[in-house]
């Protein structure tokens, strides 16, 4: 770069005295482990980069320490927000500030003003959630916005559907206090030429900065001008425009979008806008994506708050892997669809507006077959449809891998249409296109455009060919006046590019503005300016060559049978730091009590890519063996979220049985002991009904005393042991005998430990229904199982041992078309997804797949006609995490109406005792805090009269054992069954708790 001269950008360094440093003087954490940089080595781009070391710091003062640290070593400086970046300006081999675990401070808010303060790392849902009050929000919404971080969005400059109205986050900032390289700390924003002055007066390094500033929009104001495209959504480049008289010398406006090149954003003061309560959205169809974008200027002259675009292939896309599928059902006619929201201060002006679109494209080129929704539910539904393009678009059965490159272009909004066309000339031209795929995409009322290809980044040709294309691909964008990014940035992806959109003399300012503020090149280096090459530090790449172990236990059959496809699934958008929980979601319990990068789901996969070791240079260097990975997977609750919340279907809890499994191989006596006491807990569960002694270890377990010697022998933290029951279901059912008409047929009730061994009332109760429903029970009489303990501690061997036998013995009664009721939402998963994963090719697992329900699919799918007891009442419902990753709870909620049952679902993520993961060792406060985080507020607050529903044993015992306010569980069979001898008049059950008898 002819006239600015920066030095590389790596350099090799004193790791061990800059760790040292660091952690003399910077109170957050520090953390130069290999598992922390293993975990940050990627964002969500193609690329990927080992940090230094990470600092974690509490306050923003407590970053401006950590700066000076590095600049004392001359160490490369990374400030990271949610690491979600798209175009790798997340990763870097570089000191990474992590502000999102402590510095997520709302300071102050300025309702008078509409502003208010926040430090970097708040994420941008939970800053809304505190300004409710005032009903004023922060205007800019990412897809991510449950995760996102504002310093990440003030990073990258993003958008979001809402920069409709609200625009792009430059547009929404007062000021920012930043601080440079060199120690240099100051707030800035808007400059009139008497603060100007008053700054240059101080000849202090600020002063230098704005003076330098000022001669560098001097210099190349009419340049900036002729090739800055003047469209809504131009986020490539620096915000050199900021700094034109036009924009009175926004020194804040400048920084944003910088992507950690110039500056570490300590705090910012953001502008609010006013909530706008009504919505109504209004759906267009058309019959193709080019058409819809030509649409676009027709509807814009109407003002809407967001006004998306998604192309039949997204739709498909998302019905293939049974993403809202209600939501979907809701779309209009056609191939393509504009989503056109309004929004106001009441539900008839909303509507208004909306009316008033559709009169004007009536009889007109633009009309279209038209849904009209002003239901907030069903609008919440469909929205999601358009946020779930990442994920929907990645890891699709049968389909190469898509990725992302160029999946943030932007034009004109009136040229939108012509775009879309010669873009997908161009997927043609290289062989990209198919009826399959790319999907396109985006926010198409400001010409911006979403979509993920299927690049071959695998091998050296494909990564030739990745390259053409992009090249290509800017000409074009460049040709139509318009931005390589609409909102992600340029980072890695698109820095290289730059001199085609901008030209030569703007990328030599973009080189001097660097100077400016970081003439030593280590703040983010590589990215934007001087940047690393577009297919230079891949995550995949042609040299990528990863362990691929072929001795596995699971088949992956989703994965092709790899576990390195497997632990390449994570796209890295982060769903799993969100939070909340909201819609009955569960992922990622762990990181939202502990607001650690490598306790969520994508810090857990980051480590397992890294143990696979694909390009030599992993700081997870031991495979199976990694202490490293043991660790992180060991907050792992086993919930199986992440199979159904992760847009990319990472199955973390699978993942960890088969890592235990091959890290404790030929090694057993390493292994904790709660592995064989939780893990053989059925075999003994046996051995004790067999022998009708569950007083004796009823008496053991919790007499005082005696019951902490027992936990302490068995390894396992000092809970409360549940109780035996005196008789096991099987015993009761062989004693009782079956009874009913039969009329439907007959089902075999499967007598999981959990029911058979502690909770029989459970299983009497689900047999009572099904009789009542006209069904005749039975149950096998053999000692089974179905493997699940085994499967959470990574015992697999037995675990395939114990469940192929189970699989022999039911097989009779599959061949013969019956169907399987499974009470125990943990153990009926196993039948409906892991038996599958371990022996994929078993007809008769497959059959005991899909014969396999719960009690509610039972009545409400096999029963015609069945009306369940009339029970009027109230209930709150703790949805087991394997019901909701696998099962689905829908036959519930439908079951539960018929009933006359009100059942709230809690959005309360997993109770936190997750089978044996509450009992093991170093455990119980996380298992506490989970359940502490809505579950337990919730029923405390409950009134009496209301049910508290909670299928899975865990949830049960998490809630006696814990402050409930005395409350416990009942399971649907209960409930329901309640109703079957009652007058109308009484109450169904509600179970208070009572003392505990030996």
């Amino acid at each position: 770069m002819a006239g600015v001269q920066l030095p590389d950008p790596v350099v090799r360094q004193d790791f061990d005295g800059l760790a040292a440093a660091l952690r003399e003087r910077v109170t957050g954490e520090v953390r130069f482990d290999r598992g922390t940089r293993a975990a940050y080595s990627t964002d969500a781009s193609n690329f990927r980069q080992v940090p230094i070391g990470v600092v974690l710091p509490r306050t923003p003062e407590d970053a401006v320490a950590a700066l000076a640290v590095a600049r004392e070593f001359g160490a490369p400086v990374l400030s990271r927000g949610g690491g979600t970046s798209l175009a790798g300006q997340c990763t870097n081999t570089a000191v990474v500030l992590d502000f999102s675990k402590y510095c997520n401070r709302l300071e102050s808010v300025d309702t008078d003003a509409r502003t208010c303060v926040v430090q970097p790392g708040i994420v941008l849902d939970e800053l809304n959630r505190q300004l409710a009050d005032t009903g004023l929000r922060f205007g800019p919404e990412p897809a991510t916005h449950m995760n996102c971080t504002l310093g990440g969005m003030i990073g990258n400059n993003s958008c979001g559907a809402t920069a409709q109205r609200t625009g792009k986050v430059v547009d929404n900032i007062a000021r920012l206090e930043v601080v440079t390289y060199d120690g240099t700390r100051f707030w800035c924003g808007e400059t009139t030429d008497e603060e100007y002055a008053a700054i240059e007066r101080h000849g202090d390094p600020r002063a230098a900065i704005y003076r330098q500033l000022r001669r560098l929009r001097d210099d190349c104001g009419e340049e900036i001008r002729r090739r800055y495209p003047d469209i809504p959504r131009r986020v490539s480049g620096y915000n050199l425009d900021s700094l034109l008289p036009e924009h009175h010398f926004d020194v804040a406006g400048l920084l944003v979008g910088s992507e950690s090149t110039l500056v570490t954003v300590l705090r910012a003061e953001l502008e609010l806008v006013p909530v706008l309560p009504e919505r109504t959205l209004v759906v267009l169809g058309y019959r193709d994506i080019a058409t819809a974008a030509d649409a676009v200027p027709a509807v814009l002259p109407h003002e809407p708050v967001a006004l998306e675009g998604v192309d039949h292939k997204l739709i498909r896309d998302e019905q293939i892997k049974g993403m809202n599928p209600e939501a979907l059902g809701e779309l209009p006619h056609g191939r393509a669809f504009l989503m056109v929201q309004f929004a106001a201060a009441t539900h008839e002006e909303a509507e208004r507006q909306a009316h008033e679109l559709l009169d004007a494209l009536h009889d007109t080129e633009h009309e279209a077959d038209v849904e009209f929704l002003d239901d907030p539910a069903r609008e919440e539904e469909l929205w999601q449809v358009r946020e779930a393009g990442l994920g929907a678009t990645a890891h699709l059965p049968g389909r190469p891998d898509t990725f992302e490159g160029w999946e943030d272009s932007a034009v004109a909004p009136e040229r939108l249409g012509e775009y879309l066309r010669k873009l997908t000339a161009l997927y043609e031209e290289f062989g990209y296109a198919g009826e399959t795929g790319p999907s396109l995409y985006g926010h198409f009322g400001q010409g911006c455009v979403h979509t993920r290809i299927p690049f071959d980044l695998y091998r050296a040709d494909g990564v030739a060919t990745y390259r053409r294309f992009m090249e290509r691909a800017a000409d074009l964008v460049a040709e139509l006046g318009g931005s390589f990014s609409g909102e992600h940035g340029d980072g890695q992806s698109r820095g290289e590019l730059l001199p085609k959109m901008f030209g030569a003399d703007l990328v030599l300012a973009f080189g001097r503005l660097k100077a400016v503020f970081d003439p030593g090149n280590r703040m983010n280096p590589g990215k934007v300016v001087a940047p690393y090459r577009l297919d230079e530090n891949l995550r995949l790449g042609a040299s990528w060559a990863p362990a691929d172990p072929q001795d596995l236990y699971f088949r992956f059959p989703d994965d092709g049978g790899s576990f390195a496809q497997a632990a390449n699934r994570c796209v890295g958008v982060g769903r799993c730091r969100q939070h909340t929980t909201g819609g009955g979601q569960v992922m990622c319990p762990s990181y939202q009590v502990t607001g650690e990068e490598e306790q969520s789901t994508r810090g857990r996969a980051r480590l397992l890519f890294e143990m696979l070791d694909g390009h030599g240079d992993s700081p997870v260097g031991d495979g199976w063996r990694s202490t490293e990975v043991r660790d992180a997977l060991d907050l792992c609750l086993a919930c199986k979220g992440c199979k159904t919340d992760c847009p990319a279907n990472v199955d973390m809890a699978t993942y960890k049985a088969e890592f235990l499994a091959h890290h404790y191989e030929g090694r057993p006596w390493r292994r904790p002991r709660s592995d064989f006491t939780m893990g053989w807990l059925p075999a003994f569960a046996q051995v004790v009904g067999r022998l009708r002694a569950g007083r004796v270890v009823n008496a053991l377990t919790h007499t005082p005393g005696l019951s902490r010697l027992a936990t302490l022998a068995a390894g396992v933290e000092d809970r409360e042991v549940p109780m035996f029951a005196g008789e096991t279901l099987q015993q009761w059912f062989a004693r009782r005998g079956p009874s009913g008409t039969s009329a439907r047929g007959t089902v075999l009730l499967w007598p999981d430990t959990f029911t058979n061994s502690f909770h029989p009332h459970v299983g009497q109760a689900a047999v009572r229904l099904m009789e009542d429903a006209g069904w005749r029970v039975k149950l096998p009489s053999a000692a089974l199982c179905c493997g699940l303990t085994w499967i959470s501690t990574g015992q697999l061997g037995v675990a395939k041992h114990v469940l192929a036998r189970t699989v022999r013995e039911l097989a009779p009664h599959l061949h013969d078309g019956g169907l399987v009721v499974g009470l125990e939402p943990s153990c009926t998963a196993v039948f409906r997804a892991d038996a599958a994963d371990l022996f994929p090719g078993d007809q008769d697992v497959r059959r005991l797949r899909a014969q396999t329900v719960t009690l509610a699919e039972l009545l409400t799918e096999h029963s015609p006609g069945y009306r369940p007891p009339r029970l009027d009442a109230k209930a709150i419902a703790q949805v087991h995490c394997h019901q909701h990753a696998v099962l689905g709870w829908d036959a519930d909620r439908k079951l539960l109406a018929a009933a006359g049952v009100d059942a709230e679902h809690l959005d309360s993520g997993c109770c936190g005792l997750a089978g044996n993961f509450g009992f093991e060792k170093g455990h119980r406060a996380v298992s506490e805090a989970c359940a502490e985080r809505v579950l337990l507020p919730r029923v405390r607050d409950a009134s009496p009269e209301t049910a508290v529903l909670a299928d899975g044993f865990s949830c049960r015992t998490q809630l006696h054992e814990l402050d409930s306010g005395g409350r416990d569980g009942v399971h649907l069979a209960e409930l329901l069954a309640s109703g079957l001898d009652r007058p109308p008049s009484a109450s169904p059950p509600r179970r208070r708790r009572t003392a505990v008898v030996a």
